[in-house]
C-alpha cells in the first residue's frame, strides 16, 4: 500500500485520523512530531505527552529548533523516506510538499473548532488554547515558508483529498477519508 499522509494545522484531527485509519488498515502510524521528539531526547530533553510542544519544556526546544532549520531538514528527510517506503499513515505538516510519494490528505478545520479540541484534549481553557493555536499557526507558517517556501495551510495543491473536519466526530472523519482511499484505489 503507498503511504497516507494527513496534513493540517494543529488540533485539525491528524492525529485522531491516522490512529483510526492505522487500526483499520494494520499498519502503523507515525508522526512527523514522532522524530522531532526523538532528536529532542538525543538533545537531553523528556518529550513526553500528547501535548509536550505546548509546555514550557517543549517551547524551549522549539526555541533551540527554530534556530537551527537543519532539526526540520533532517526530521523531513527521515519522514519522506517512510513515506516513499509505503506501508505506513504519516501525519506530517511538511511532507506532502517535499516527496510526491503517498496519498495526500488535508484535514481543514476553524481557529474555534481547533482551539476547542485543543481546550478538551490538554485541560486547559478554550481562551488560552486559541492563543496556543494561532502561536502555532503563525510559527508554523514562517518556518515552512521560511524553509521550503511552502504556504503552509494556503497551498493545498499537493492533496488528493481535504476534508473538512468542524462539526465531526473523528469516526466521521476517517468514514470519509476511507471513501476517499477506496475511490482512489489506495485501499479496496
Amino acid at each position: 500500500m503507498q503511504a497516507i499522509v494527513i496534513s493540517g494545522k494543529p488540533a485539525s484531527g491528524k492525529t485522531s485520523l491516522a490512529t483510526l485509519l492505522a487500526g483499520r488498515l494494520g499498519v502503523p502510524s507515525l508522526a512527523g512530531s514522532d522524530i522531532l521528539r526523538e532528536m529532542a531526547a538525543d538533545r537531553g530533553y523528556n518529550p513526553i505527552g500528547e501535548d509536550w510542544w505546548d509546555t514550557p519544556d517543549g517551547m524551549r526546544f522549539l526555541a533551540e529548533r527554530d534556530g537551527n532549520p537543519g532539526f526540520d531538514k533532517e526530521a523531513d528527510r527521515k519522514l519522506c523516506a517512510v513515506v516513499e517506503k509505503g506501508d505506513v499513515i504519516v501525519t506530517s505538516w511538511t511532507a506532502p510538499w517535499l516527496t510526491k510519494a503517498g496519498f495526500k490528505i488535508w484535514l481543514s478545520a476553524s481557529v474555534e473548532t481547533r482551539a476547542a479540541r485543543m481546550a478538551m484534549r490538554d485541560h486547559i481553557g478554550v481562551a488560552k488554547a486559541a492563543g496556543i493555536v494561532a502561536d502555532r499557526d503563525a510559527k508554523n507558517y514562517a518556518l515552512y515558508k521560511g524553509l521550503y517556501g511552502i504556504d503552509f495551510g494556503n497551498d493545498l495543491k499537493p492533496f488528493d483529498a481535504v476534508i473538512e473536519t468542524d462539526g465531526k466526530e473523528a469516526s466521521e472523519v476517517a468514514r470519509e477519508a476511507v471513501i476517499k482511499l477506496k475511490e482512489r484505489g489506495v485501499i479496496e
